[in-house]
């Protein structure tokens, strides 16, 4: 009995704590018009702790409207390629996993009173389809990281097709990200102009697939016959 209660407070506890950190961080829209040098400087001022201040920024991210690709490009820059592109994987699954586990344990409304945006509409995708559903939309990411991770919650998408979709698919756009960050430190170097153009490539990458498969950005996914 002592136990149940335990967890039903525990439960309590953590929803609230949700709910608040969700309400706060979009009142006073934290990070609001930071650059990335500005994240670069606030998250290197912690020495040491540095890389795990980064990865709770990365895993607190889902639950604010700023820009994935800022927080990532100031990753970068701080950790070069190499360090930043793991870090970023790493931090990127746990936002994404406490995006879907919140859709998942609060619901449709809870999640519409705080993200503004319309979700994903995966409801008609099977359990079998959910892995490549989710390795496209991260790959083509026509619709933001976190609005793909709340709706996958809200679906019925393994949680373990999410999690491998998600870091497979989100590779190429992490490391084209934090390279450009990293040669930021090298503005007007060839190795800039290069990582330009790699960001430029992978925009015209994603338009190319996005028309082939026939991925269009109105809240649901079609998929070509």
């Amino acid at each position: 009995m002592k136990a149940n209660l335990k967890k039903i407070i525990i439960a309590l506890v953590s929803v609230i704590a949700f709910i608040l950190v969700i309400y706060f961080m979009n009142k006073y829209n934290i990070f609001k018009d930071y650059s990335p040098t500005q994240i670069k400087e606030y998250i290197n001022s912690f020495g040491l702790l540095s890389p795990l201040i980064y990865l709770l920024v990365l895993t607190i991210l889902p639950l604010v409207l700023f820009p994935d690709s800022v927080i990532v490009i100031a990753g970068g820059m701080l950790f070069g390629v190499v360090n930043g592109s793991i870090l970023t994987i790493i931090g990127s699954f746990l936002g994404a996993t406490v995006s879907f586990y919140i859709s998942r344990v609060f619901g449709k409304r809870v999640i519409e009173k705080f993200i503004k945006k319309d979700m994903v509409n995966l409801s008609e995708h099977s359990k079998k389809k959910g892995f490549i559903i989710i390795l496209l939309l991260r790959l083509i990411p026509v619709f933001p990281f976190k609005i793909v991770s709340y709706s996958a919650g809200l679906s019925n998408i393994k949680f373990k097709d999410f999690t491998i979709a998600t870091v497979l698919g989100s590779m190429p756009g992490i490391i084209v990200y934090t390279n450009l960050g990293d040669k930021t430190n090298e503005v007007g170097s060839s190795s800039f102009y290069i990582s330009i153009l790699l960001l430029v490539l992978l925009f015209a990458v994603t338009l190319v697939l996005k028309k082939k498969l026939n991925i269009e950005e109105k809240g649901e996914m079609y998929e070509k016959n």
